[in-house]
């Protein structure tokens, strides 16, 4: 049975999307079967992996409000072992026609439970709110990433964010755990992100993940080419950033095809990054 991890944020602009795409396509490298869920209206996460949001025409909106399998929508990409289930602008009026459906905070659950045993992970990126279809998101997952950017006003609105969780685990999904924080766009150059990283591993401690994602001039080109970072410069400090993060999850998740030795590799190779 496959993991369900939500990224989220309600906040904008902190590499949700990235997160969700290139943690997505890491794994599938690392020869995990993988499917991203793009659950936000922008679609984002669609055409990052090379689709046009424009020629979808049944989308994850159908799966939630009209019941469709998403099995016959699911979408193969040009990463191998990773798949799409795409969004579409329509997501946006999902939340009103949610408002009087009976268990309206399980739609997804209920769509995306159909073919959780088809994958090890089921990568879902979520809306920048707190709404309807964000919560659904959260109920549908075992756990939940969140990015957090090294800049000024990083844990502005964190705690929103950590009090809606807490209540979707006390009233919808008593199983929903934070995977981690995860810092991004950090810049070694710059005082403010050592102390934004300082701040953040001092307040969350043992939450937050070792590996960060460095500012990375590839990781802004990929979406713009349809590529994930892999398949846009597989060289990349941002490639290398992600594959960690990949390794990392599947280490905290004892799902990693590692020996002890290539392990003790691997952690050397995050502390020079």
């Amino acid at each position: 049975m496959g993991k369900i991890i939500a990224i989220a944020n309600q906040k904008g602009g902190v590499g949700k999307t990235t997160t969700a795409i290139n943690l997505a396509a890491s794994l599938a490298v690392l020869e995990h079967k993988t499917l991203l869920v793009d659950a936000d209206p922008q679609a984002n996460s669609t055409s990052g992996v090379g689709f046009d949001p424009k020629n979808i025409k049944t989308s994850i909106y159908e799966c939630i409000i009209d019941g469709v399998e998403p099995r016959d929508i699911i979408l193969n990409t040009q990463t191998p072992n990773l798949d799409l289930l795409p969004a579409h602008i329509d997501l946006v009026g999902a939340e009103i026609e949610m408002i009087n459906l009976p268990n309206r905070e399980k739609m997804m659950k209920l769509a995306i439970g159909k073919i959780k045993d088809d994958y090890d992970f089921i990568i879902v990126d979520c809306s920048p709110s707190l709404g309807l279809v964000t919560v659904n998101s959260l109920t549908a997952a075992d756990s939940v990433i969140i990015p957090v950017q090294c800049e000024y006003f990083a844990l502005e609105g964190l705690g929103k964010l950590l009090n809606t969780i807490k209540i979707v685990q006390n009233r919808l999904n008593p199983e929903l755990q934070i995977e981690g924080i995860l810092l991004t766009m950090y810049d070694i150059r710059l005082r403010l992100s050592n102390q934004v990283v300082e701040e953040v591993k001092t307040h969350f401690q043992q939450m937050v993940f070792d590996t960060i994602i460095q500012r990375n001039t590839k990781l802004g080109e990929a979406p713009s080419f349809g590529e994930t970072i892999i398949m846009h410069d597989a060289s990349s400090k941002g490639s290398v950033n992600y594959l960690n993060l990949a390794r990392e999850i599947l280490q905290k998740n004892e799902l990693t095809r590692l020996n002890e030795a290539e392990k003790i590799i691997n952690i050397t190779e995050e502390d020079n990054a």
